[in-house]
């Protein structure tokens, strides 16, 4: 395993906190557990709104819950082993916890396996056709961390992973894939794709260095943002088109409204070209914008 100058007060958690709970706390790093925040939201949205005039059961809420979280876990971490030699040059990322070596590579690998065998098992308990598609799946998820090896569409490839999510538990609600799932899933894929490529701003110079695709790498920053602002505009008319399908009513309509100014606030930051407000942007308004969505979509079925 590779050595490293520690993180800042590593040995004062290392001297106070049992070893599990400190390879756990790596295990979260590497995988980035906290943009689970994301797709998850997205998933339930389809959930409930899949399931008509009641809820699911708590059957299906849990293992579509299980599903996704083993679904991103397994992607992230397949990404950071496919990643290694790339993240351990770029300085932006050499401190990650595979190249600086808090994690080795085989304790990422039996992560990565777990989960993806723990999201199988899951699709299987929600129902046939989820475990049918549970391998694809994992093809599309796994198959992303190669796309900026050969095509600047790398943040569509990245979308499609999370835009699966609503339509994977429109099909744990009903067993059948539907039109408005698959209508979330596009608005969710272009969504993605837009912040994405705000977010591989960060590295258009590395990306380049190294022959790495990328939109800004390809075309420079302003085409590309440029490109995210349509992504955008396109995700945000896809959100109309679910919140319509989804039965419309102010409070769909003010998670779409929110949806735009969250957009458009994430734009303003990155607009001047400063890239230090890229995180604000990519976190910060997006995961806004996820979960405040569903809380407005969840409250406009409470209230009927």
């Amino acid at each position: 395993m590779p050595t490293t100058t520690p993180r800042p007060g590593a040995k004062v958690r290392a001297a106070t906190r049992p070893r599990l709970l400190e390879t756990i706390d790596e295990a979260a790093d590497l995988v980035v557990f906290k943009h689970s925040v994301f797709a998850l939201p997205f998933a339930l949205m389809a959930l409930i709104t899949a399931s008509g005039d009641g809820w699911p059961t708590l059957w299906t809420w849990c293992w579509v819950v299980v599903a996704m979280v083993a679904a991103r876990t397994a992607a992230m971490s397949f990404n950071r082993l496919a990643d290694h030699a790339l993240d351990a040059a770029n300085p932006r990322t050499s401190g990650r916890a595979l190249p600086a070596g808090r994690i080795g590579r085989g304790a990422a690998w039996v992560l990565t396996i777990g989960a993806a065998a723990v999201f199988v098992g899951a699709a299987g308990a929600l129902n046939r056709t989820c475990l049918l598609l549970s391998l694809p799946t994992l093809a599309v998820l796994f198959g992303y961390s190669f796309g900026k090896r050969f095509t600047p569409a790398v943040h569509l490839w990245l979308g499609a992973a999370l835009g699966l999510a609503p339509v994977g538990a429109w099909i744990a609600a009903t067993g059948s894939v539907g039109r408005p799932a698959v209508v979330l899933g596009v608005a969710v894929t272009l969504w993605v794709a837009g912040f994405d490529t705000i977010y591989s701003l960060q590295d258009e110079a590395f990306d380049r260095a190294h022959g790495l695709w990328s939109l800004p790498a390809a075309l420079g920053a302003g085409r590309a943002l440029g490109l995210s602002r349509i992504f955008h505009l396109l995700a945000l008319a896809g959100f109309a088109a679910f919140a319509v399908a989804a039965g419309g009513g102010p409070y769909r309509w003010s998670a779409v409204a929110a949806a735009g100014v969250l957009l458009g606030w994430q734009h303003r930051l990155v607009g001047s070209g400063d890239l230090e407000r890229i995180d604000a942007a990519f976190f910060t308004a997006n995961g806004l914008l996820s979960v405040g969505m569903f809380a407005l979509f969840a409250a406009a079925k409470l209230a009927g």
